[in-house]
């Protein structure tokens, strides 16, 4: 049980299967972020790291873990299969809320991992308070979004084109509070100077107002 400090795990048993992760609950933390990856990354992910260190810094927990074990990560149709992805992200939702003594739980979902997210969130053991999707396809979870009840923020790079259409067609359909915020300028992976900082800052907001 983690209550208040930090505690580092590195062993997340779900599915029959191992999954690597590191879980950070700052003191007197309220709410705590699952993060799912997208496809080929993992929880070295630097952007989702970089974005995690500032949910610390604004007293959120955070835990970010592989999708997949190395093993399945080897298989490339592993990486795009968004029920198996979605299934893990649930399963390790379950885990976390037994250590994490009743904080509130969002998602912040990158890419494929943003379909996972948005999947994972109308799920009802789940009880997800809040999502976060960066350049997220949520083309892959057009299914469920309009039984999606929790506040959800797309942030979409200006020059990502082709996401940015996409979240602009599916986010019309987002019934729950929601928001799509556009980085100009800003490819996929927001390299450019302040672009990854203006990702962080839109989710620390997000989280910090939807997690209590």
């Amino acid at each position: 049980m983690v209550s208040d400090g930090i505690e580092t795990v590195t062993e997340i048993p779900v599915d029959g299967v191992t999954l690597e992760g590191e879980l950070a609950v700052p003191p007197a933390s309220s709410g705590l972020v699952v993060f799912a990856h997208g496809s080929g990354s993992s929880r070295h992910s630097p952007r989702n790291n970089f974005v995690a260190e500032r949910l610390r810094e604004r007293g959120l927990g955070t835990l970010l873990f592989d999708l997949l074990t190395e093993r399945e990560d080897r298989d490339r149709e592993n990486r795009f299969d968004i029920p198996l992805l979605t299934d893990r992200l649930v399963s390790t939702t379950r885990w976390v809320r037994d250590r994490t003594d009743g904080r509130s739980v969002g998602y912040f979902g990158a890419s494929t991992g943003a379909a996972a997210a948005l999947r994972g969130a109308v799920r009802p053991e789940t009880e997800i308070d809040a999502v976060v999707s960066r350049g997220g396809r949520v083309d892959m979870a057009a299914d469920v979004l309009e039984d999606v009840t929790a506040p959800t923020l797309l942030v979409v790079g200006g020059a990502d084109e082709s996401v940015l259409e996409l979240n602009r067609e599916r986010y019309a359909a987002l019934s729950c509070e929601c928001d799509l915020r556009v980085v100009e300028g800003a490819g996929h992976l927001f390299e450019g100077p302040g672009e990854l900082e203006a990702v962080a800052d839109h989710a620390a907001d997000w989280f910090t107002t939807h997690l209590e």
